[in-house]
């Protein structure tokens, strides 16, 4: 009896020490169970990431539209350069003019350079003089007036007898001062001429750029148009492609 409760006092506590085992060895390989890292399952998140046909109709149909608004915009962009262009060249020619126009008034006039040195014909000093200088100075502004040479500006001081134009004083003086006034005019004109071809390179020169760079995004837009060219729009939330799928921890499934 002695020898039966001493074997069973000896033995209890090594079968507690092997069921304390165990039972840490299955609790350990619960956790790594339901712990354990499981990748997402490739084909279904392949599937759900490729876009449907309806998809690839609809962003078709948006590039397919995007490449005709963007070729209409080149091709208005296009006339309209060359509508500035054109504006350029006819603010062009009239530069030319308005030098050709320029330097043959400076042509006339220099020739009255040494008109000053030279003594001023003797007339008699009567009224009727003095009407017929003022008759001549009036005919030959309004001549000069007629033929583009004269401003209308100029023509109305010559008649209120402003900015220097005194009509007392013999024709070959007044010939002298016309000459000199229609250089000036001429001048201011050619200069006026100069600044409005400046301003019509510039625009011509913008427009240009623009058309250059809606021809560029058209052709882009066409080429993505073509089998096989990867799209340019953004792709919506529903067909953006997934990243790949990347390990995350999840509960497994027991048993």
């Amino acid at each position: 009896m002695n020898t039966v409760l001493y074997q069973f006092l000896i033995g209890v506590p090594t079968a507690a020490a092997i069921w304390s085992a165990l039972l840490v060895l299955a609790l350990t390989v619960l956790t790594v169970l339901v712990a354990r890292p499981e990748r997402d399952r490739p084909s279904e998140e392949a599937a759900a990431g490729e876009p449907t046909p309806a998809e690839v109709a609809v962003e078709a149909a948006d590039l397919r539209r995007y490449a005709e608004e963007v070729a209409a915009a080149a091709s208005g962009a296009a006339h309209t350069a060359r509508r500035w262009r054109e504006v350029w060249l006819t603010a062009q020619e009239e530069v030319d003019r308005a030098w050709s126009a320029y330097d043959e008034a400076e042509s006339a006039a220099r020739r009255f350079v040494g008109a000053g040195a030279l003594p001023t014909p003797r007339t008699p000093r009567t009224p009727a003089e003095y009407a017929a200088r003022e008759r001549w100075l009036h005919q030959a502004a309004v001549a000069a007036h007629w033929r583009g040479e004269l401003p209308v500006e100029r023509l109305r001081d010559v008649f209120a007898h402003r900015d220097g134009w005194d009509p007392r004083r013999h024709p070959v003086e007044q010939e002298v001062l016309l000459a000199r006034a229609v250089r000036d005019s001429r001048r201011d004109a050619y200069r006026r001429a100069a600044a409005r071809e400046r301003s019509a390179w510039r625009d011509a020169e913008q427009a240009a750029d623009a058309a250059r760079a809606l021809a560029v995004e058209a052709y882009a837009a066409a080429q993505r148009l073509r089998p096989g060219r990867a799209s340019a729009v953004p792709r919506t939330a529903s067909t953006a492609p997934r990243a790949t799928a990347t390990a995350r921890w999840r509960p497994a499934r027991v048993g």
